[in-house]
């Protein structure tokens, strides 16, 4: 039976296991749900399904996440970052299965995901139409990961298997670790924020991108340059 989600626009409601942070000069409260308590995971892919936005834990940091199907929920993100547009928002996935609705996979980057996967690497492929424009890097790409983060990956996959999410914080101000330090920077802005602890890494994903047989870096981040070319000549090598 599908469980019965407080309304969008409500950031007042009582459950066990959530609690609220009032923010000063606003009457607003954050709402702050511990993913221990009954239907958090639900309530947080059903929320993120239908339209709103919200902060889960990741394997890196923690992140502002959205449907893709709603370009006014992914408006919001940029809004609540104060994001510049021509930044592109990241899209995670919770399967490879997902992964194949939205790039166009080719046999070649199997290996390097098969690497890295789950985990703080993410990689810019060619977008298929399924992907929103304001997901859309330069040439029809967009960049893709799957977390290796449990809560995370079950969030994601009753929400339909994949999200924008970009680390939730200002733009050029440190990423968000806690729940705590997502709703102290903002949280008034969001509908829900997820609490899974710290986030275990700590530091925001290396991001590269192919084309081709071309392995160019973007962003290094908690895997090292070092290791993935080191993986990229071995596939090489062996194709």
């Amino acid at each position: 039976m599908r469980s019965e989600t407080p309304p969008s626009d409500d950031r007042s409601f009582g459950l066990t296991g959530a609690h609220q942070l009032p923010r000063s000069n606003d009457d607003r409260r954050v709402v702050v749900l511990d993913q221990a308590a009954p239907h958090a995971i639900e309530w947080t892919a059903e929320r993120i399904s239908s339209g709103g936005v919200v902060a889960i834990p990741t394997d890196t940091v923690y992140g502002i996440a959205a449907s893709l199907a709603y370009p006014t929920s992914l408006g919001r993100i940029y809004e609540i970052k104060g994001r510049p547009d021509r930044m592109p928002l990241p899209v995670l996935v919770s399967s490879v299965d997902a992964l194949s609705r939205l790039v166009q996979l080719e046999d070649a980057v199997i290996p390097l995901l098969d690497a890295f996967w789950p985990g703080p690497l993410t990689v810019v492929l060619p977008a298929t139409a399924r992907v929103p424009e304001r997901a859309l890097g330069p040439g029809g790409t967009v960049g893709v990961r799957l977390p290796n983060h449990p809560i995370a990956i079950e969030v994601i996959d009753k929400a339909g298997g994949a999200i924008a999410c970009t680390s939730a914080n200002p733009s050029g101000e440190e990423p968000a670790h806690t729940a705590t330090e997502v709703a102290e920077s903002i949280g008034d802005r969001l509908d829900l924020i997820l609490d899974s602890g710290r986030a275990p890494g700590g530091i925001p994903s290396t991001v590269v991108a192919i084309d081709g047989v071309t392995l160019r870096f973007i962003r290094e981040g908690a895997v090292s340059m070092i290791e993935v070319i080191r993986i990229w000549d071995e596939i090489r090598l062996d194709t």
